[in-house]
This record gives C-alpha cells, sequence and structure tokens, in this order.
C-alpha cells in the first residue's frame, strides 16, 4: 500500500490565488446552469403548469428513485450560441427501480421543445452513452419538431427502450413511440403526429417507412394509456421493473471504501495550476479510495504518470497525459499500461492537462503506437481533462468530463465543479459496469 502524501499548502498566496480564479470560473458556469434550469423563462413556465404538467426535471425527479443521484449530461450546451443554453432538452443517468438508466426529456417550455443542431448531438450522445454502457433508455418525448439538420435521433438496438409520450410530438421525434420497445401515451395530451407514414414497431432491418399508418392522436396505438403525467411516469418505473434487469460487470471489490485522506478543495487550486507547476498525482490523492496509489514505472518516462488504485471500491487504473507529442519512453510505458490493464480487465482514467515539452521539440512518430494502444483497449475509458487543453480528440471515452477552463466551447459530457471530481468518476464507474468489463489482451508493441 502506497499512500500519497500532499505538498498544498492552505496558507500560500499562490494556493488562494488558483482557488480564487477557479471560484470565479465556476460562478460563470453557475450562471449558465440557472438559465438552463429556468427552461423559456417565467411567463411559458406558469403557463405550462397551468396546464397541469410538468417541467423536464420534475418529470426526471419523480421517474428515479427517491433521493437517487442524477448525472446530468452536457447540461450547459449551446452556452454562448445562437440557441437556447442547455439546447431545449434534458439528458443524464440516473437510477429507476435499482436500475441504471440514460434518460433523455424534451423541455416543451424552449421553443416548445424544438430540436436544434447542438439538441440533436446532444441526444446522440446520451443515446451513444446508453448503447455503450448496455443502460436502458427512458424517452420523455414532448417536442415541436426540428429546427435544421438534427436526424438520428432513434433509440438504439442493442438496449430496452422506453418512451412516454407527454404532449404534442413532430418530426424525428414523433417516430420515437413506434420505435421503443415500451410506449406510454398520456390520455388527453399525448398527440404524435408525423407527415409520413409512421415506422412498424420494432429495430433494425424494418423498413421505416414501409406501413401507411395516419397521424397519431391521444387515441393512437400505445402499449399502456396513462391517466396523466404521474401515472406515466409510475408506468415508465413499472416497465423497468419488469425489465429483470442484471448488471454484467463485477461488484465494486471494496464494501466500503475508504475517503482520500486529503481535502478535496485543494482541487480547486489545481485546477487553475500552471502547466509547469501542474501535479497529478495531487489529483489522485484526492480522488481514489485512502489517497492509496501504486506508480507504474516511476522512473521510466517521468512525465507519463500512471498507476492503480481504486475509487469507490473499484478497481480503477490512472493515465495522466500532457496533451503534446510524447517521446519513445512515455509511449512505451503507456502501450505497456494499458496492455496490463487489458490484461486485468481494468478501466482506465485519463486525465488530459497541459504539460511542457522540454527544451527540444518533441518527435511526433512515436505519438502512433500510444494511438493505436488506446484505440485497440476495450476497457472503459474515462477522460478527465484539466486547464485550457486544445486539439482534437480521436478516442471515444465511456464518459468524458471537465474541470472549469477559461475555454467556454469545450463539448463534454459536463463540465463539473472539481470537488465533485469523486463523485462524478464514481457515478461513471457504477454506470459501465452495466456492462461486462472486458480487455483486448494485447493492445501492441510495448518493449524496444
Amino acid at each position: 500500500m502506497t499512500v500519497l502524501d500532499t505538498t498544498l499548502d492552505p496558507r500560500d498566496p499562490a494556493y488562494l490565488e488558483g482557488r480564487g480564479t477557479t471560484l470565479e470560473r465556476l460562478a460563470a458556469l453557475e450562471s449558465a446552469l440557472d438559465e438552463a434550469r429556468a427552461g423559456g423563462g417565467e411567463k411559458y413556465v406558469t403557463r405550462h403548469h397551468a396546464r397541469g404538467k410538468l417541467l423536464p426535471r420534475e418529470r426526471i425527479e419523480m421517474l428515479l428513485d427517491q433521493d437517487s443521484p442524477f448525472l446530468e449530461l452536457c447540461p450547459v450546451a449551446a452556452w454562448g450560441s445562437e440557441f437556447p443554453v442547455g439546447a431545449s432538452v434534458v439528458t443524464g443517468v440516473g437510477v429507476i427501480e435499482g436500475v441504471e438508466c440514460v434518460v433523455v426529456a424534451n423541455d416543451p417550455t424552449v421553443d416548445e421543445g424544438a430540436v436544434n443542431p447542438y439538441t440533436a448531438e446532444k441526444i446522440r450522445r446520451a443515446t451513444a452513452i446508453a448503447t455503450t454502457n448496455r443502460l436502458p433508455l427512458i424517452n420523455l418525448v414532448e417536442s415541436a419538431g426540428d429546427s435544421g439538420s438534427a436526424g438520428g435521433l432513434f433509440p438504439p438496438d442493442l438496449v430496452p427502450s422506453i418512451c412516454v409520450v407527454f404532449g404534442a410530438t413532430t418530426g424525428d421525434a414523433a417516430y420515437l413511440p413506434a420505435l421503443s420497445d415500451y410506449t406510454i401515451r398520456v390520455r388527453g395530451h399525448a398527440k404524435v403526429l408525423t407527415i409520413h407514414p409512421q415506422p412498424i414497431n420494432g429495430h433494425a432491418g424494418v423498413d421505416v417507412r414501409a406501413t401507411p399508418v395516419v397521424p397519431a392522436g391521444p387515441t393512437g396505438p400505445a402499449d399502456q394509456l396513462a391517466e396523466d403525467e404521474r401515472d406515466g411516469l409510475r408506468l415508465a418505473r413499472q416497465c423497468v421493473r419488469r425489465l429483470n434487469w442484471r448488471k454484467l460487470g463485477p461488484a465494486p471489490r471494496t464494501r466500503r471504501p475508504l475517503p482520500p485522506r486529503h481535502d478535496p478543495e485543494g482541487l480547486l487550486t489545481l485546477a487553475a495550476a500552471e502547466p509547469a507547476t501542474f501535479e497529478p498525482r495531487e489529483v489522485f490523492a484526492r480522488v481514489l479510495d485512502d489517497s492509496d496509489f501504486d506508480e507504474f514505472k516511476p522512473g521510466h518516462g517521468a512525465a507519463m504518470v500512471a498507476g492503480w488504485g481504486e475509487l469507490h471500491g473499484y478497481p480503477l487504473g490512472v493515465l495522466a497525459s500532457p496533451v503534446r507529442s510524447c517521446s519513445a519512453a512515455e509511449a512505451q510505458k503507456v502501450v505497456h499500461f494499458l496492455h496490463l490493464a487489458n490484461t486485468t480487465a481494468t478501466p482506465v482514467l485519463f486525465l488530459r492537462h497541459v504539460g511542457t515539452s522540454g527544451e527540444e521539440e518533441q518527435d511526433t512518430r512515436y505519438d502512433a503506437p500510444m494511438a493505436h494502444a488506446i484505440a485497440r483497449s476495450t476497457v472503459p475509458h474515462l477522460v478527465l481533462t484539466v486547464g485550457d487543453v486544445t486539439g482534437e480528440r480521436t478516442d471515444e471515452p465511456r464518459f468524458r468530463f471537465s474541470w472549469p477552463s477559461a475555454d467556454r466551447s469545450r463539448a463534454d459530457d459536463g463540465v463539473i465543479d472539481p470537488r465533485d471530481t469523486r463523485t462524478v468518476l464514481g457515478l461513471c464507474l457504477s454506470a459501465v459496469h452495466s456492462a461486462a468489463v472486458v480487455g483486448a489482451g494485447h493492445v501492441g508493441v510495448f518493449r524496444s
């Protein structure tokens, strides 16, 4: 057992300065979150409630198990664009009848739930998370249709899908009820209006234009008809219960994990650290169970910090990779580390941060073996981005989050308060274990 120590001093002026910078960024983020939660504004929210209808987050709260967490995804999508903050849809991972599910809920108070390009991307990402992590998908639908190019919103074929229709629904969203495994409509409110014939209820390989069906109104085909919205959510919970869903991945190795030994408040300072002073071990000391970290090859390719620990009882490999070209020793270290993670079927957390390249320019030819090993790796990957990291991502991790930075255009699954890192990663690890955790074994050449 190797317990990480810390060198951060809360009395140090640099500590206080970094903390203050991050808090300012969090204040801006909170303002954007407030704007997203406000929906279409007081006028439209009041009118919506007056019709006896619930807001999307109210629907989600009633759908989820009482007092269970909800990991919201991309909550400030479209921030800084011409479209409303939040992109008129709420997506996330929550627990329903003890089962972790992905939930997608249109916000009809924002442009009547119209789908814009940001909405489409947000829904596509939620659907991808449901598919890759084997999580049932619940659509809470009430949408005025498309606003621009927004295709590809249909439910996946590999996981169960449940659709609850709360109100008038047009455009691509109108095909969701027929393509879902379970469909619930709210009496007197649900209206599914399509221009084209509706698709046959089923999965891939079915011609969605094959059967001419008239636009469906409140008495159209549905598996179950709810008396009101609360009844519709009750029926959706009942559907999840009857799925008889079980996780395929292993349970946490440690049932009662010890919390980190160091105060997570220090993460506020680390979030604003300069590249030359950033120390990834300080992050691990505030995230891993009991601050216990077994470092891998500490004297080899030292800029790449890698090792093993546990997070909320789940075994985890952690790899802090500076965003720059790597040396031969660093690439060799990463390939070997990923090989071992796949051999032991251990999920990996990538901590992406800005690194210094030293006096000599790095040779990009060593990037290819590392990129190949990452692409070949089949264990779950989680990504946490720290600082103002630029550059295109080529990997497709199970989840990707970031700390607040000066760059507000980042399209991650969410920008999080650094102090919530351990909780967010714990929820992600629990979700990825809904699917089997299988390693690829050999992922590349790691010995010279």
